[in-house]
Parts: structure tokens; sequence; C-alpha cells
């Protein structure tokens, strides 16, 4: 896949990650409890139940990434582990009452922060908790994050004894400078020996996180680093853009403007990356993720099958999403809905036997047809017009036809295809899918997006 620099550089501008439409900063606080619970019961009925994909937030590290952009807490005491554990299960009683219990779980994903904070016991004692509060599918799929350091091989094997099969681990960068400044020291011989502990102990997949756009990386070093994990051999691997944004994240601000790759060798890191990783045989899936071609996540693509989350990219289309925890988002059909921030918030709200809902968003008519759009763009890289025309009583080609002409230079620049049935992305328009998505984003068509995003590139 031959990238074009100058194209990147064009497109490089603030937008949504469009895991949700409308995107989070959009949520209020007006939207209350009583708004997702009316939704979570108006769920259960209808004439075939939908699967649920359940999403636990472990907010603790052991120390603090200084790239970070999670919603983490820094701590090594595991009494204010077990005391979070306690009102997850707590939570997780108090949403049980409202839901039918012949809904079944396809999808189960521990988050954080890093869920491998909690010791071996501690993720016994809650994978059997939502073991016993839910039933599973056969062939559900369960992934947990992980970090090496610190991790022991029984970590491993108890989360695969309660069911995992996924695991995910980020790795940033091997290069020491790097891992030194960042405040992550994760040596090579580490993530190596952790991968085949994964493999020994039997998960089906894994999947390695690294980052482009650190302090002192340069395309020679990242090179290294590249040629590295294609040795390790993951089945997937998501490469993520740093977002530097000291003004939400405070701590980012311990890292130096001055030190950050230049845009231009950011992008030729990206390109490099891109490049290197479709000649080793993976599948470019779009944005920011590839994946070896037997892998769920290339068969998904290949069969439109892929949708999109809060967790990124996912092969469980049409779930309900149930998200424990600080900070966490839960996803239905019609709304979204986000715990309180702080334990305190969330501890006081479960106390009181309220779901710790905070914040949220109910989605209008439009809202409905422009996240229907921006996701089949983001997770099949086409829009057949009639098949949205059917599902919402409308004429695509009428009610987008700003949208349309505002994505001419875009087909000009070889990023899509129109015609008059439909839209498809190109191959190099799937690492600019941001940029098309935004075309068809309400807030930004009406001036009503005033927010700050990370860079789309």
């Amino acid at each position: 896949m031959e990238i074009n620099l100058e194209l990147l550089k064009k497109y490089d501008v603030p937008g949504p990650r469009y895991t949700s439409y409308p995107p989070a900063p959009h949520f209020h606080e007006k939207f209350t409890h009583d708004d997702f619970l009316n939704e979570v019961v108006r769920s259960n009925y209808g004439e075939k139940l939908t699967d649920l994909s359940l999403y636990f937030h472990i907010p603790y590290c052991d120390t603090l990434c200084y790239f970070c952009g999670c919603n983490m807490i820094v701590t090594r005491n595991h009494d204010r582990m077990k005391e979070y554990i306690k009102y997850l299960k707590n939570e997780i009683d108090l949403l049980r009452q409202y839901l039918n219990p012949q809904r079944k779980v396809a999808q189960l994903h521990w988050g954080g922060g890093t869920p491998t904070s909690l010791n071996p016991d501690e993720i016994r004692s809650l994978i059997t908790y939502i073991n016993n509060s839910f039933e599973f599918r056969e062939n559900a799929e369960c992934g947990c994050e992980i970090d090496p350091r610190g991790l022991t091989k029984e970590h491993l094997i108890a989360l695969k004894e309660g069911g995992f099969n996924r695991i995910s681990m980020g790795v940033q960068d091997f290069n020491e400078k790097v891992q030194k400044y960042v405040n992550r020291i994760q040596p090579e011989n580490l993530t190596r020996q952790v991968v085949d502990w994964v493999r020994e102990i039997g998960f089906q997949s894994i999947n390695l996180d690294l980052m482009y756009g650190l302090p002192f990386q340069t395309i020679k070093s990242f090179e290294e680093t590249l040629d590295k994990i294609i040795d390790i051999s993951p089945d997937r691997i998501a490469v993520f853009n740093y977002a530097h944004v000291p003004w939400m994240k405070k701590h980012q601000a311990l890292i130096h403007q001055e030190d950050l790759p230049s845009p231009e060798e950011k992008l030729s890191i990206l390109k490099l990356t891109i490049e290197k990783l479709t000649s080793s045989g993976y599948i470019f899936i779009g944005m920011d993720h590839f994946a070896k071609p037997q892998d769920e996540m290339a068969i998904a693509l290949k069969e439109k099958k892929l949708y999109r989350n809060f967790q990124g990219y996912s092969t469980h289309a049409g779930c309900d999403l149930y998200a424990f925890g600080v900070t966490s988002i839960s996803q239905l059909e019609y709304v979204y809905a986000q715990n309180f921030k702080t334990e305190k918030e969330y501890f006081m709200a479960i106390d009181n036997e309220r779901l710790p809902v905070f914040r949220g968003y109910k989605l209008n008519e439009d809202d409905q047809i422009r996240r229907t759009t921006i996701m089949k763009l983001m997770c099949d890289f086409e829009v057949n017009f009639e098949d949205l025309n059917k599902k919402f009583g409308i004429d695509f080609l009428d009610y987008f036809k700003n949208s349309l002409l505002n994505l001419h230079e875009m087909m000009n620049d070889g990023l899509v295809l129109i015609d008059d049935k439909k839209i498809k992305v190109t191959e190099i328009g799937r690492l600019l899918i941001r940029n098309i998505a935004m075309k068809f984003d309400g807030f930004i068509e009406r001036q009503q997006d005033q927010m700050k995003y990370s860079r789309t590139i």
C-alpha cells in the first residue's frame, strides 16, 4: 500500500474518532439515571432479544505513563481495589434487576487503567461474579487489556480459567530513550516473555498496541520497533497517534512540545508503518488497526460485519453495550450513558441504589441517520444509499446533498468513489476515514462543534 505524504499533510486536522455519534463531548447532564433506566427496560422487549456486550473499567495503574489519555488512577493500594470490586458487583446487581435474564453475553472486555493491576485472586473474584450473574454464549469473545510490567503467569492463568480468550497489551515503542522519557520502561524481552505465556496458556488471539508521535521517535528508531513487532507476530496490531492534549490531560505537560517529532517526521513514521505492516501480510482494517488475514477482524471487514464502539473496532455488531465502573460509557440503540468520573460519586450513587449515570445523550432521528451513515463509512467503508432510504424513509441524495458536495475534493484526491448508488472509500481513504466521516457530522455542519479534538493523523 503506497502512501502519499502530501495527502496526509493536507488532511491532518483535528477531528472526532467516532467511537460514537454524537461524540462523547456532546453528552450532557440533562440526561439522567431515569432516562437511561427507561431505555434499559425498553431494550428487554421485542421479537428478538439483543445480545449483550459487557465492559468493565478497572482504572488503576502502578505508575503514570506521561502519554496516557485514559481515565486512570495511580495506586498500588489493594484495599482500595477490593472496595472498587465490591461496588462493581453491586452495580451488576442493580442492573440485573432490569435486564431480561434470557439475554446472553456475546462479548466481554476489561479495560483501564490496567485490569491486571488486580492480583490473581481479585481477578478470579470479579470474573466468577460476572460469570454467575450472566449467561454467556458458547463462542463469546472475552478480551482483557494487560500490562506486562508486574504481570505474573498466574495473572494470565486466572484470566484464562475465567473464560478470557483474547489479550491486548501496550508496547508503544521498544526504543529505550523513548520509554524513559514517557515513564514506561518495558524491555523487549519482557514483552516477548508475556507473549510466550499467552500462547502457551492457550489464548486465541493477542493484540499489541504501538504509538507514533512520541518524544524522540525517528523513522529509523520506529522501524526497529516495527521489525521486532513483526517478528513477534501478534494476531492484531493497533498503531495509535499520540494525541498531545495537555489542556485535557494535565500530566501530558511533562512531555515538551519541542521533543515531539516534527509533523513531517510523524507522517513519515505513519507512512512507513502502514507500508511495512501491509507488506508483511497484515490487512489494513482502517484508521489505526491491522490484522492477519485469518483473524476474525479481517474476516469481519471482508464480510461487512465490522462494528465500532468505545473500545474501537469490534466484530460483534448489534449488541447492547453495558459498561461498569467509573467513567465507563454504555451504548444502547437510542442512548449513550456515562458513569460518574470519581470513585466517591460512583460509590455514592450505588449506595443509594441508583445506576451511577451522570450524563448521556438520547439520539433524535437525525442523529440516528447520521450515526448509521458514519458507522457504515467507518466499518464497511461504503454506504449504499438505498439501504438508508429504506431504513429511515429518506432520500439520501437530498438529505445529504451538502455533505456530498463537500466530498468532491476528497473524490478528486482519490479518497472516495461516488456514484448515484453509493459512496465507496478507497484503500488510502481508510486511513483518512475520520476526515470523510466529518462531512456527515451534523454538529460540524451546523457549526455547533467547538470541541478540541486530537488530530486525525
